[in-house]
């Protein structure tokens, strides 16, 4: 499996259902949401994205979940290109990232996930195999180990 990051800059996108989606997730509900991911597309259904709160502190890791649909172009009048490409995926973990994120981004600043750029610009970028391994052990720690959802 592969996994990547989603950005998500509050200075950009405030994203006021934030706290009634985390809250949906906490309780069990599969929530399904779509989500930019720059020029990636080779993100495919079942690989894995770690959701990154950057730009504005807190920062850090606070939400993970399963692709469920291979990117795909929405219009976009705002690109130079008139398009977007976006993914559909699946939560298994979400917490309000503006009171605290699960790992911060300090915590990413030592090894093994130091090796991973985590300040990236836009959504998409690959997560390091050895940074992925890591993070998926220290995220299971956090927050339990949880069975993927089907894919659908």
């Amino acid at each position: 499996m592969t996994a990547f990051l989603l950005i998500w800059s509050p200075k950009k996108w405030p994203w006021p259902e934030l706290p009634d989606i985390a809250k949906r997730v906490t309780a069990g509900e599969a929530v399904t949401d779509v989500w930019g991911c720059g020029f990636a597309r080779g993100i495919l259904p079942g690989d894995r994205v770690f959701l990154h709160r950057v730009a504005q502190e807190p920062k850090g890791i606070f939400g993970s979940g399963y692709v469920t649909r291979a990117p795909y172009e929405v219009p976009d009048a705002s690109t130079k290109r008139g398009y977007r490409l976006c993914i559909d995926f699946v939560y298994d973990w979400l917490v309000d990232a503006r009171h605290a994120p699960v790992i911060t981004r300090d915590q990413l600043r030592v090894h093994p996930f130091s090796v991973q750029t985590w300040d990236a610009q836009s959504s998409g970028t690959i997560i390091k195999p050895i940074a992925e391994g890591a993070l998926e052990k220290r995220w299971a720690e956090l927050t339990g180990k949880r069975k993927p959802p089907p894919i659908t």
